[in-house]
């Protein structure tokens, strides 16, 4: 229907030829009665729209459970709407008029897709399609074998069509998709040979042994970054991202333009890098610890759900006893009520098993009662402890950022000695370096070196100040959602279990008012 068939009005993807599709896919009786109670798109897995002129692909969000959808033979001209389709393993958007591949990086699972007969130029925007097996993109307009390698990252595609496309009339075309793509199986409809592939391989080693290493140092390098990434989420976690090395204080220096200009002036060199390492230094011990402590918490917070799930095991254990007991002792109960010899002696015996039922209720909210207890002193002394991390975690920390402030502060005052220093020696001609002009500037009276020296310092301890306020609002949080989880996962878990014993005597006693008794004799 692409390209040429002009003779139906474009359609739209509305809910009447939604509904009206999922029906021709049922079988006859199964399709009246859908037709009578209505259809849940969300159920539907398969779905067939080709031959219906559909211009524009949308309003298929209903559906997002398919996993095989059919859109070919339309007059679609754009790849959308499909990204809550994330179950797709088949696609077919064969014949259409489609001149971009874009809008699939959502489905990561598609293993099987078809773009056969349309206008596309490139192969391109699919990265995400790891799982590709089958690709089907023959007769568009690819000129360029360069397209063949960007699918070298398809490692798993084995069935290849590629016929029509302009490309395919070179003289080495076959070989240089066999060689590029090693694990093809089948391409253009025909079972790859042997010696096809020998000779591939032995024509274009040169070039796919070239690729090879470009694509393992690209691997190395996302791996790396991978890593790297990871890694800092760890830190993130652990309170210390960008703690490590000398970030902190590059950042210091960061939009520092005074110090930069400070920087010229004699001296100032050996001043900073003294600096530099003595506060790298602290850095380190600050990293190093609190991820010390990270550990710490972790083990904290392990060791307590640990516990707790022993307490609650042996509990759970013991209320099945209990009930394991009951029914026991009373399994052949409401069958010996419902043929009790009389009426009084039914209703004697279904007293005393309501009395029964309302003991088994007291015995297990008493066991409840007893769980709450404990469980209320292992939070208060989890509680307790979790206080004493923070606040010796707290402690320290301010410990160490005190430390960089003391050496910025001893960084200052240095280098307001070196800098008046230099504003007399220049005053007096005495100065030997040559300087910026507009080092120069500044060199003219002592206030404005002060001023210079000062600004640039305060900027240092803001900087201090605001990663340390970083570091402890990080520890307070911690600790109240730790605090807070446990709680709420207590009370979760009492409210619910409250409900079951409710639940399973409520079922007892509707099962023994269902019980029929001898009618009363008069």
């Amino acid at each position: 229907m692409s390209q040429s068939d002009n003779s139906f009005e474009p359609n739209v993807i509305d809910d009447e030829m939604l509904q009206k599709a999922v029906e021709e896919q049922l079988p006859e009786d199964i399709r009246k009665l859908a037709k009578a109670e209505g259809i849940n798109f969300k159920e539907v897995v398969e779905l067939q729209l080709s031959f219906r002129n559909i211009l524009q692909i949308d309003n298929l969000w209903q559906f997002e459970n398919l996993t095989k959808l059919q859109l070919d033979n339309n007059i679609i001209e754009k790849i959308e709407s499909l990204e809550s389709l994330v179950h797709l393993v088949w696609l077919d958007l064969s014949f259409n008029n489609i001149e971009v591949i874009e809008g699939l990086d959502t489905l990561v699972k598609l293993q099987d897709l078809s773009l056969y007969n349309n206008r596309i130029s490139k192969i391109e925007h699919m990265d995400t399609l790891q799982k590709l097996q089958i690709f089907s993109i023959g007769k568009n307009n690819l000129t360029s074998l360069e397209n063949v390698v960007y699918l070298r990252r398809f490692k798993n595609l084995n069935t290849l069509n590629l016929t029509g496309n302009p490309f395919c009339d070179e003289e080495q075309y076959m070989l240089f998709v066999v060689a590029h793509l090693p694990g093809l199986v089948y391409l253009d409809f025909k079972l790859v040979s042997d010696t096809t592939r020998e000779v591939a391989i032995s024509n274009y080693q040169y070039l796919t042994d070239l690729l090879d290493h470009e694509e393992a140092q690209a691997l190395a390098q996302l791996e790396e970054k991978q890593a790297q990434q990871k890694e800092l989420e760890y830190h993130k976690t652990a309170f210390v991202e960008y703690l490590n090395g000398s970030f902190l204080f590059d950042s210091l220096y960061a939009e520092d333009t005074e110090a930069a200009k400070l920087a010229y002036l004699p001296g100032v060199d050996d001043l900073l890098q003294a600096y530099r390492k003595d506060f790298v230094s602290v850095c380190e011990n600050l990293f190093n610890y609190c991820l010390k402590e990270h550990e710490n918490r972790e083990a904290e917070v392990s060791d307590f759900y640990e516990g707790l799930r022993k307490v609650l095991t042996a509990n759970q254990e013991e209320g099945r006893r209990i009930i394991l007991d009951f029914e026991n002792q009373n399994k052949t109960k409401l069958d010996e009520i419902h043929h009790a010899r009389s009426h009084d002696t039914a209703e004697s015996m279904r007293a005393e098993y309501n009395e029964d039922i309302l003991q088994l209720s007291e015995t297990l909210m008493t066991l409840e009662m007893q769980m709450v207890d404990q469980l209320e002193e292992l939070i208060k002394e989890f509680e307790g402890n979790i206080a004493v991390i923070a606040s010796t975690f707290t402690e320290n920390v301010k410990g160490m950022m005190t430390q960089c402030r003391d050496l910025e502060n001893r960084h200052h005052e240095k280098l307001l000695e070196i800098s008046i220093s230099a504003l007399e020696k220049s005053l007096n001609n005495e100065l030997d370096e040559e300087l910026p002009d507009d080092v120069r500037e500044f060199l003219v009276d002592k206030n404005t070196i002060v001023n210079m020296v000062d600004k640039s310092h305060n900027i240092h301890l803001l900087k201090i100040s605001m990663r340390e306020c970083d570091i402890l609002l990080n520890m307070y949080r911690w600790e109240a959602s730790v605090k807070e989880k446990a709680l709420q996962d207590e009370i979760d878990r009492n409210r619910n279990r409250i409900k079951e014993i409710f639940q399973y005597i409520d079922d007892l006693q509707e099962q023994l008012d269902n019980t029929q008794i001898p009618e009363l004799m008069e």
